[in-house]
């Protein structure tokens, strides 16, 4: 068994397009629209809603429904039989990838605007049978012409623009749709500045008690490519402490022998944007067979104070960095305040490096904020969240977070968490750093232009 099609509904919940269900009755794509839409209008939140949602046998056989968001659209993928949702999530995952790769802007809009090409998508990446067929972009572009101005001027003037493709112009008689041997790079790539960029992206996230101590913590990472390469290059990327991967995820480019053996990265990349490699961060020693976890230094601390009273309370939230040579970008900071808060008062300060008071706000209603270029507040009176953001926390800095509110309760009950999340530029948890990297091609002769930088994330719930 498969997966029985695919089905795209709008925000409002009501189908755009979906792929052909051959292989059930017509109702049978309508119990899971109207399942999922009934799930999510009992929901309070969209997010309450599971993933996999059980549909009763009310034709043939049971089946469930596979949904994930994406934007203003929600994209369903029933399944029938035994068939593990995780690879409904992973087609679905690939599927929208692949229309913003056709399409930039994955709306309502711009599907509506291009339904032929979204049905031969369909018919491209899914078979009769419910398996994943063709899923690489560049396989994809030799039989499905990405949608352009110039292709719908030689519609209209009548030129064959599909079968001028297919017959290899521009790359050779042998073109065509297949005429690859590398399913995910296609022929006659040339391009006048050759050049390949690597980004190690990590993303943190960590429990901390109100003592300061890490109750868990973990980094997961990925290393993304920009490849624009002339001909069939051949990569070879090596690390000089590959010890700290662990349960790598592999693109289908890499030779899996090499890796194991020598913990090389061999292979010929696909032209353009992809995803080289997902990985754990482990602590493993080369003496120690199995992975720990690892001990990261969190950048910040956070020195909460809240004092409750009858009718609400106040606070004093104080972030300080611990790093001295990176800073703190895009700190965004979290306190849910409970039901029936209002009434906010807020001002932001700033410690070590000079300041003194940045903003002092008076009592703001819903959807207010206070702040300056660099520091700011606001307070969502639906989710109840006092919302603080910092745009750069400069190395060793402090900054502060005071204010107080009222409850329509008797009793306040804030949360006894602090939700931060942030970014840091040039840096990795891991210190995964590279080794070498060569790029060689038997037919080119030119010497590349390599790049290779690291960025960070972070989401920490700290405690008290």
């Amino acid at each position: 068994m498969g997966l029985d099609g695919i089905i795209i509904l709008d925000n409002n919940g009501r189908p755009i397009i979906q792929s052909g269900f051959r292989s059930s009755t017509t109702v049978y794509p309508l119990l899971h629209i109207d399942a999922v839409n009934n799930a999510l209008e009992k929901a309070e939140r969209p997010a309450d809603v599971d993933p996999v949602l059980y549909i009763p046998n009310t034709t043939d056989v049971s089946s469930a429904c596979c949904h994930v968001q994406a934007g203003d659209l929600r994209f369903l993928c029933p399944v029938s039989g035994d068939v593990d949702p995780l690879l409904a999530f992973a087609f679905l995952q690939t599927f929208i990838d692949i229309l913003r790769e056709y399409l930039g802007t994955v709306s309502a809009a711009t599907l509506r605007d291009n339904f032929d090409i979204v049905y031969q998508l369909f018919e491209e990446t899914l078979d009769v049978g419910g398996h994943p067929l063709t899923t690489y972009p560049n396989a994809l572009r030799d039989i499905v012409i990405p949608p352009s101005l110039m292709n719908k001027l030689l519609s209209v003037t009548g030129t064959n623009f599909n079968s001028t493709i297919n017959s290899g112009f521009g790359a050779g008689a042998a073109a065509g749709p297949f005429s690859s041997p590398i399913p995910w790079r296609k022929t006659g790539v040339r391009y006048n500045n050759n050049e390949i960029y690597f980004d190690i992206v990590e993303h943190l996230k960590a429990i901390v008690n109100k003592n300061g101590v890490t109750l868990s913590s973990n980094v997961h990472g990925k290393i993304e490519a920009n490849a624009k390469l002339s001909g069939t290059p051949d990569c070879s990327l090596s690390f000089t402490n590959p010890q700290v991967l662990y349960d790598c995820a592999l693109h289908p480019c890499i030779r899996l022998l090499r890796w194991n053996r020598d913990k090389v990265l061999s292979f010929v990349p696909p032209d353009g944007r992809f995803t080289l490699m997902d990985y754990t961060y482990s602590s493993q020693s080369p003496n120690s067979p199995l992975p720990t976890s690892p001990n990261v230094a969190l950048p910040f601390v956070i020195k909460p104070n809240i004092e409750l009273e009858d009718s609400g309370g106040s606070f004093d939230v104080t972030l300080t960095s611990r790093y001295s040579t990176h800073a703190l970008e895009n700190v965004v900071a979290e306190l849910h305040l409970g039901q029936g808060a209002g009434g906010i008062r807020c001002s932001v300060s700033r410690g070590s490096g000079g300041g003194g008071f940045i903003n002092a706000a008076e009592s703001r209603n819903s959807g207010s904020s206070g702040g300056s270029n660099r520091a700011s507040w606001s307070f969502d009176a639906q989710r109840m969240i006092l919302r603080w953001e910092i745009q750069i926390v400069p190395p060793s800095s402090s900054w502060s977070l005071h204010g107080s509110f009222v409850t329509a309760n008797r009793a306040p009950r804030p949360s006894h968490a602090i939700r931060v999340c942030f970014d840091i530029s040039s840096h990795t948890y891991s210190a995964l750093k590279v080794g070498q990297l060569k790029v060689t091609n038997a037919k080119e002769n030119y010497k590349p232009y390599k790049g290779v930088r690291g960025r960070s994330s972070g989401e920490v719930e700290w405690r008290w």
